[in-house]
């Protein structure tokens, strides 16, 4: 079983568009204010664009200002791993994958207080988007207890 996650993401590495593959494998970060979802306000879910493990709702999502997608927390923690990262002369917290080990993005603790204090910042290129009205047709009927 192991065996076939391993080459279903490798076939799904190799459909990355060039910035998804600089995000997710290569530790990379997409422009601000210059990517797919950094403003977007449709209901759905966000999944990770290898695996497809669901991470992010958008009734998480909040305009932080910072030009990337913020979110106050995953819609399963376990989804998510959380590391130090020294890169770049900060101190910061990198969120990856834990299905793909893909990079995501940082989780800060500069996010609304009253959801928890975090600001998950990811990278658009590492998501998928699934409308709310597409959950069932999709595989992840189960997500749309959320939206109720």
């Amino acid at each position: 079983m192991r065996e076939n996650w391993k080459n279903h993401h490798a076939e799904n590495i190799k459909k990355l568009t060039p910035i998804q593959y600089s995000v997710t494998q290569e530790n990379g970060t997409e422009p601000p204010f210059q990517n797919e979802f950094w403003d977007h306000k449709d209901e759905g879910i966000y999944v990770e664009i290898i695996s497809g493990k669901p991470l992010f709702s958008s009734l998480d999502k909040f305009d932080s200002g910072c030009g990337w997608p913020s979110f106050t927390k995953p819609i399963k923690h376990h989804e998510v791993n959380e590391k130090l990262d020294t890169s770049h002369g900060m101190r910061r917290i990198e969120v990856r994958s834990t299905s793909a080990d893909s990079h995501l993005g940082h989780v800060f603790d500069d996010g609304p207080r009253d959801k928890g204090g975090l600001r998950y910042c990811i990278n658009s290129a590492a998501l998928k988007f699934i409308p709310k009205d597409k959950l069932q047709e999709e595989g992840y009927g189960e997500y749309l207890g959320l939206f109720k």
